[in-house]
């Protein structure tokens, strides 16, 4: 009997923390998505360019590598998150000036914008409403990963000796946010149940995935608007 209490009492804790850890993380995402639509929004004011565009890219990138792993578990890991993300927010700046200078531009965007919100929220939803776990993904969504990041370089290789493979790219983007619409899945039920407990690490992994999907779905909405 005690024993059963006691197994009880421990379930309603891990679950009362998962709670906690899900909570503050969807007020980190908030604030720092919003934190990013506005270093974007200064972004396109003042006419980025896609120099400055990559080495805040780059910076980001050693951020989230080699500084938020030793910050993650501290209040410095909060303006880690800020900054990472406020420097991604500002990198696509000169692509939303590029969709938005083409003609019905403003509507692509927000297209992109309003199927990202839905794809988000919808399968964030599933999760938290089913707590199924999404763990046994892990292995596919990594294997998927390093193709995408191959075919993306052989893109990139192709467009530099002046071959250029449109359906190729907008395939690849298909493809870029069916893997992050799984990496959202995956992500959630990982902070659901428990897999993930630090809410800094988990925010910085659901805004990446939003991120992609996001300049994922930008780019096919384009390509199907025939921009």
């Amino acid at each position: 009997m005690r024993q059963e209490v006691y197994t009880q009492s421990a379930g309603a804790l891990d679950r009362s923390e998962s709670a906690k850890v899900l909570r503050n993380t969807y007020a980190l995402l908030a604030m720092t998505v919003l934190f990013s639509a506005v270093t974007a929004g200064v972004s396109m004011a003042i006419g980025m360019g896609r120099g400055m565009s990559l080495l805040c890219s780059i910076a980001a990138i050693v951020l989230v590598w080699f500084v938020l792993p030793r910050t993650a578990n501290s209040a410095k890991g909060i303006g880690v998150v800020f900054a990472f993300t406020g420097l991604l927010g500002a990198s696509i700046g000169p692509m939303l000036n590029h969709y938005l200078s083409l003609s019905g531009g403003s509507q692509i965007v927000m297209q992109a914008l309003g199927t990202t919100a839905l794809i988000f929220f919808a399968l964030s939803a599933y999760v938290l409403t089913t707590r199924k776990d999404f763990s046994f993904m892990g292995g596919f969504l990594f294997v998927g990963l390093i193709a995408v990041l191959v075919c993306a370089l052989g893109l990139i290789v192709a467009s530099f000796f002046g071959v250029h493979l449109p359906l190729a790219s907008v395939a690849l983007s298909g493809a870029i946010a069916l893997l992050f619409s799984g990496f959202i899945l995956y992500d959630t039920s990982r902070i659901v149940n428990g897999g993930e407990t630090n809410y800094i690490m988990a925010t910085t992994s659901l805004y990446l995935n939003i991120l992609n999907l996001f300049t994922s779905l930008l780019h096919i909405f384009g390509f199907a608007s025939d921009d």
